[in-house]
């Protein structure tokens, strides 16, 4: 008998994972607010969110637990429907971020029916949205000579994050598990 790696998983309708995929963008695009608010509050601004990275928890929790359309969808829309309404992230940052995020959409839902731990998933999409990130910013810069940014921005933005990066790590396998265990 042979062995799968691949664990059942609902399936759901199109029509359930665009209203989920809606959900997650409007959640990606509340939440940073929520941080800047209270980086305000607290007095520190913007920081709060660049160290939380609120916008990627929807977008790879959705992917998780819905599947990699949903997480897809909310990935690329979330950046762009939040530049629209706030004008976050800035316009140089938009296409790295829609980026990123739409691979880390695409990877959790892909990883969602792969047999193995939970945090082991997010840091899988972890790992590949960053590195589809760094390799869009590397390509801009050296590739069509886009000035608006330095590739420092690459592991800046890793060390700024780290708080969120971990806070990833903990908390989508967790969400996942209790929402597995109500089903």
């Amino acid at each position: 008998m042979a062995m799968t790696n691949v664990t059942a998983v609902p399936k759901y309708t199109t029509k359930t994972q665009l209203l989920w995929a809606t959900a997650a963008t409007a959640m990606a695009v509340a939440l940073p607010q929520v941080c800047h608010l209270l980086g305000a509050w607290l007095g520190v601004g913007s920081r709060l969110g660049e160290m939380l990275l609120p916008m990627h928890l929807p977008v790879m929790l959705i992917g998780l637990l819905v599947g990699w359309r949903a997480g897809l969808v909310a990935g690329l829309f979330s950046p762009v429907i939040s530049f629209l309404l706030t004008g976050m992230p800035g316009v140089l940052l938009l296409p790295f971020m829609t980026v990123e995020l739409a691979v880390y959409g695409l990877c959790t839902g892909l990883l969602r029916a792969v047999s193995m731990p939970g945090v082991c998933r997010v840091l899988l999409a972890q790992v590949a949205g960053r590195g589809v990130r760094a390799l869009a910013i590397l390509l801009a810069v050296y590739g069509f000579g886009y000035a608006g940014i330095s590739p420092s921005l690459i592991w800046m933005s890793i060390s700024t994050g780290a708080v969120g990066i971990l806070l990833q790590l903990v908390l989508l396998p967790s969400l996942c598990h209790l929402t597995e265990k109500k089903a």
